[in-house]
């Protein structure tokens, strides 16, 4: 586990499930399958092509705040679009960075167009951690006298 890995790793390890929906969908809807599924954010999907992300960040600030309507609105009208997205050879240094600059908290994962999976920040995090772990034992090893070499 090294921080030059790529998101495919990741995606391996935590699986391809991607939940969706249509943007013709009320923002009701959209809150309802978040919290069935236990989940932050959703794509939005069109003929099986992203056309959008949303997220309960997207729910807060543009219905909550804005004193609109969840099931008189359609998640077409809050929905994140365009999307940044990345493709499984990406490495989660590079995920990383792209999350922090754009201050995102989920990406989509592309590969020849179409969604393979989705990685969040708490995934590369917990990726992260692991690595570090992985890198502090290796250490423990060799100053140990117990590393393979």
């Amino acid at each position: 586990m090294k921080p030059t890995d790529s998101i495919r790793l990741i995606l391996e390890n935590k699986g391809h499930q991607v939940w969706s929906l249509p943007p013709e969908v009320s923002v009701y809807e959209a809150i309802k399958m978040m919290s069935e599924k236990q989940v932050g954010a959703l794509l939005v999907m069109r003929n099986n092509l992203l056309v959008g992300f949303i997220s309960e960040r997207d729910y807060a600030r543009k219905v909550i705040l804005q004193g609109r309507s969840s099931r008189d609105t359609k998640v077409s009208e809050i929905m994140s679009s365009p999307v940044t997205t990345v493709s499984p050879a990406h490495t989660i240094d590079e995920c990383m960075r792209m999350m922090t600059t754009d201050r995102i908290r989920h990406l989509p994962v592309l590969e020849h167009g179409r969604v393979v999976g989705v990685v969040s920040i708490g995934d590369l995090v917990r990726w992260t951690i692991s690595s570090q772990e992985e890198t502090i034992q290796q250490l423990h090893s060799y100053i140990a006298g117990a590393y393979p070499g």
